[in-house]
């Protein structure tokens, strides 16, 4: 499926599309609090109770329409909504967790920053997109937001010992392939499946990461000690169920919305919507305001996004994006 991008009818797209990118962005940057309101669980139990309340929720939403959909699903659509699931739900917030308790947050904020110039770099060779040479400016800020992210984590290292750093380093480049590969699969499934709405597309990813959180029980039952409390576990259940509604549901179905708006180079540029949210969101937490640093990087991300639209908006009329 093509999108015109350009004139009255694309400019209105992508300021819908630019809306959704932005709600997206917002309720994903929740998901960062999580480990905060429950701090003794492991990033594979919270990845577990996260996507086990979004596989029930999914399939409680999704079951008057159950028949219909898998109806019109191949079994290549199943298997491509199962890597989908695993990488850009499961596989991804582990890694996440896991780099954020290893390198800490500034480190892993620097690497998860480059996921838009990764989705923009992959969509610059769709045919007809946006040409790389004109999506240098946007790069370049991109890249530079990323880096004032992460200045501390390069100014000041953590004070533990560097194979720590290097196991977090790992998994922040792990999350960054995982969930590149997620963005890049999704949108272009999503152009490839238009008999099925972007809202439904979200909940049988739901459904199917669900499973996957069910199969991955006996593995954290095995590997991770169970100690806490019941009033923990009652937290523990209603932080994950909040997490689920908000940035897995609502979340995820504004991003489908989203990808179904804005061609592949431009979807990359929204990404950077969550990493603004979740810092505003960490000084909420923290009672704290901004350093320059992050100021500045607030600044050159806006100016990123900002500068990518426009050189969408000057793409010729005859320009089509996948």
């Amino acid at each position: 499926m093509s999108i015109a991008i350009a004139g009255a009818s694309g400019t209105h797209r992508i300021g819908a599309g630019l809306a959704c990118g932005m709600g997206a962005g917002a309720l994903w940057g929740l998901v960062f609090l999580a480990p905060e309101l429950v701090r003794g669980f492991t990033p594979l139990q919270l990845a577990i109770g996260r996507y086990l309340a979004f596989g029930a929720i999914a399939s409680v939403l999704i079951a008057p329409r159950w028949r219909t959909l898998a109806g019109r699903l191949a079994r290549r659509d199943w298997v491509v909504l199962g890597w989908l699931a695993l990488a850009g739900n499961t596989l991804y917030y582990i890694f996440l967790s896991a780099a954020v308790q290893a390198g800490g947050i500034a480190m892993t904020s620097l690497v998860i920053g480059f996921l838009p110039v990764a989705v923009t770099l992959i969509g610059s060779r769709d045919h007809g997109a946006v040409p790389l040479a004109r999506l240098a400016p946007s790069l370049l800020l991109c890249a530079a937001g990323a880096a004032c992210i992460g200045w501390q984590a390069i100014g000041a290292p953590a004070s533990d010992d560097g194979g720590a750093g290097r196991v977090g380093l790992l998994c922040a480049v792990g999350a960054l392939v995982s969930w590149t590969a997620y963005a890049v699969g999704n949108s272009r499934c999503l152009a490839r499946l238009d008999h099925v709405s972007a809202h439904d597309w979200n909940l049988l990813t739901g459904v199917v990461t669900g499973a996957q959180a069910l199969a991955l029980i006996p593995l954290a039952l095995l590997l991770e000690p169970i100690g806490h409390d019941t009033a923990t576990w009652l937290r523990f259940a209603g932080v994950s169920v909040g997490v689920a509604l908000l940035a897995s549901i609502a979340g995820n179905a504004l991003w489908n919305r989203m990808s179904r708006l804005l061609p592949l180079t431009m979807i990359g540029q929204m990404i950077l919507f969550e990493t603004l949210f979740a810092l505003l969101y960490g000084f909420a937490w923290e009672g704290r305001l901004p350093t320059p640093l992050e100021v500045a990087a607030f600044a050159l991300v806006v100016a990123s996004v900002l500068s990518c639209i426009a050189a969408h908006r000057r793409h010729p009329p005859a320009a089509l994006a996948s």
